[in-house]
């Protein structure tokens, strides 16, 4: 039996979150931009609204996040403003 292999990103890499994150106000499939990869388990991405304002930067487990796949179709939501943003 093969071992799992934890999946590699590199900063600057476009992920899909794969669950929700209520507190931060993403649902899974929000996409984000790796700034800071911390080892094989662990990675800061930054998630921004589609007019570029900073919605959350997160430190996640590589388990949250997937790379991009040729099958994923983009779409837009509204999001709820957070709490003590400007």
């Amino acid at each position: 039996m093969t071992p799992a292999t934890t999946p590699t990103f590199r900063e600057l890499d476009t992920v899909v979150l794969v669950r929700d994150v209520p507190e931060a106000g993403l649902r899974a499939g929000d996409l984000g931009a790796v700034v800071q990869v911390y080892g094989a388990n662990g990675v800061e991405v930054e998630f921004v609204t589609a007019a570029g304002q900073t919605q959350a930067l997160l430190t996640l487990a590589t388990t949250d996040v997937r790379s991009v796949r040729d099958d994923d179709l983009l779409a837009v939501r509204p999001v709820a403003p957070r709490r003590g943003a400007a």
